[in-house]
Formats: C-alpha cells, structure tokens, sequence
C-alpha cells in the first residue's frame, strides 16, 4: 500500500463525532452504537456481549480466527456521597486522576439528562501557603449550584450517578489531535480504519477477521477476558496508548524513550507472542513503517494480556500509539503515527496465513 495520507473527510468526522460522545466504563453502549453504525458498509456481520464488547466480523464462517482489538471505556468518576450543603463527592470508574480535577466543568449522567457541575477548589487567597494541600480524591468535590441535599436529588442526581469531563476533540498545529479519551478511542477508531481500508482496496482475507472494541478496560481487562471466550481466537493484535517519554517530569531510563511523531510503539513483554512480533517488526520494516520498542517487564497493563492468557493460550503482540499527557483531559497523539499504527496492523494482517500457529518447535 503506498505510504498516502490514509484519513479522509469520512474518517475525520466519524472520529470526532467518536471521541465527543462520552463513553464512561460501564456505560459504552451509545459510543459503540457510532462506531457499529461507521463499521457497517466494510464488514458482514456484528457481535454484542452482555456487558456491550461490539466485535465487527469479516469471513465469520471462516475457522481460523484472527482478532484486533482497542477498548471502548474512557477514565470517570462516581458520585460516592452527597453533603447536606449540596456539594457532591466523589470515587473513581477507572484511573482518573485528582490532581486535574479543580476548576474543570463536569457532566453528572442522570436519567433526566446532564446536569452541569465543576469541581471547585478554595481561592488562593485563603490557603495557607507554608502547607499548601494538594488536591486528593477526600478534599476534591462538585459544585451543581444546589443549596442542599434535596436540590441535588431534584436534579436527578443521586450516589451512582457517573460523571465524565465535556472537553472536546481539536487539532493543533494541523497533526496533533488532542481530546480527553484519546485513551483508548483511537484504538477503535484505528482498528475501524483498518476494516475500511481493507474494504476499499478489495483485499481477500484466508481467516475471519473480528474486528473488537472491549469495554471495561479502565478497570481490569475485563471487557477482554469476556469476548475472547465468545470468540475463542487464534492471532489477537491490540493496539492501545502508551506514554511519551520526552515531556517534563518523566524518566525515560525507568519508563522508556518513546516519542510521539516517531511511530508505532512495539512491546516485549512476556505475554507478546515472540514469533508474532517477528512477523509484526519484519512488516514494518518491509514497508518501511517507522516503530519504536519498548520493554513492558511482567505485564503489558493492556488487553494483550486478557488475549494472551485466555483459552489455553492466544498468540497476540501489541501495538501501541505514542501519547502525551495520558489520563487528562489534553491527551495528544501524532496523525503521522495514527496512519501508521493503521498501515502496520493493515500490512500484517495481509501478511498472516490460514493456520499459522506461530509455534516456537518448527
């Protein structure tokens, strides 16, 4: 495939209508209803889960089964407890983080429809500066505008109510594409280009492919462990987010040197089926697709691991995106590395036979 610019009006505006839609983790469905409804014209059929895993199937007959994967969930926040003056606080659906919270406008979910809030914070003025507090998930707390516990209930608001941040998709400097949840809606979005683009250039697959967006990631793999029993797969390829390494306040001698712009990030880790990766930096090199490696120690901390581990074993690899400022609400990647995430699982899956078992005894 030559190295063109692969994303389109259609892309774009499917990507953004993605990422705007909030998609908290246990809460997919209305995320994975646009990405179903984008997926339509390039595969023959879908399959849904109880908890709302969406898997789009091209050759579903097939045997041999090939599965890649992102997960749907974006990092939220719970109601845990009302006070008596109206303010609302709160505990985590996932990894989000407290330090961010003061001052950002929030969505509080509710059977009535959003009710507005902020996370308030006291004024400068009346800290005492020689013990400053930091933010932490017991000080941190949303302010609807409600004058007691009974407003608050009015609302519609109540203990369970699920909360996510509104900031929307932008692009600066015309390739870095920043949004909240960029964790791990671009790995729908990437593995859905894939779908696309296999469709338009007419390619012919010998094995099924299911093309799987999991939910519940944020808070153990578990949208993972669920659809690779329903699918019992052969190959499974996630692609997921990791950190840049080269902004202020991080090690690169204890996390790794990864940069956005400069490509794929490949994983070595234990749960990486070696031969597949072989086949995976072979393709990148043959095509001469920039990638960066990393070394992921015990654990890749992604769904590789739900994959790898399942059904007696799966061979799956992991292909990730360079992303800075990972669980805010300014996450930004690369388009260059977006299109080239999508080239390399595109050019792999070409590259995988019918009943490869990728075994290490031939």
């Amino acid at each position: 495939m030559a190295k063109k610019q692969l994303l389109n009006k259609k892309s774009m505006d499917f990507l953004e209508k993605y990422l705007n839609n909030a998609s908290p983790t246990g809460y997919e469905w209305d995320g994975q209803n646009i990405w179903m409804d984008y997926l339509k014209p390039y595969v023959d059929e879908f399959i849904t889960d109880t908890y709302g895993t969406a898997v789009a199937v091209i050759n579903p007959k097939a045997k041999y089964k090939v599965v890649i994967e992102g997960h749907a969930d974006e990092i939220s926040w719970y109601v845990n407890y009302i006070s008596d003056n109206g303010l609302l606080y709160v505990v985590r659906n996932g990894g989000s983080d407290h330090q961010i919270a003061p001052s950002k406008i929030v969505n509080i979910h509710t059977k009535k429809g959003i009710v507005k809030g902020v996370f308030g914070w006291p004024a400068i003025h009346t800290r005492d500066r020689s013990k400053e507090e930091s933010p932490k998930p017991d000080n941190i707390c949303i302010d609807i505008g409600a004058k007691d516990k009974d407003e608050v209930e009015k609302m519609g608001v109540h203990v369970g109510c699920v909360i996510t941040y509104p900031d929307e998709f932008h692009i600066l400097n015309k390739d870095k594409f920043v949004c909240r949840a960029l964790d791990n809606r671009m790995g729908g979005f990437m593995i859905a280009e894939v779908a696309r683009l296999l469709h338009e250039n007419k390619k012919k697959l010998p094995f099924g492919l299911y093309i799987t967006n999991s939910v519940q990631e944020e808070i153990g793999l578990r949208g993972a462990e669920m659809i690779t029993e329903t699918i019992k797969p052969n190959v499974a390829i996630v692609t997921d987010v990791t950190h840049d390494t080269t902004t202020p306040m991080i090690d690169p001698k204890k996390q790794g040197l990864a940069k956005i712009g400069d490509g794929p990030v490949i994983a070595y880790a234990p749960a990486v089926q070696q031969k597949l990766r072989d086949l995976i930096t072979d393709t990148a090199e043959e095509k001469k697709i920039p990638f960066q490696r990393a070394a992921l120690s015990r654990a890749t901390g992604t769904d590789t691991d739900a994959f790898a581990y399942s059904n007696g074993g799966v061979a799956s690899a992991l292909i990730s995106l360079p992303l800075r400022y990972m669980h805010t609400t300014v996450e930004m990647v690369h388009k260059d590395d977006v299109e080239n995430v999508i080239r390399l699982i595109y050019e792999t899956l070409l590259n995988i036979k019918d009943g490869d078992t990728f075994s290490y005894f031939k």
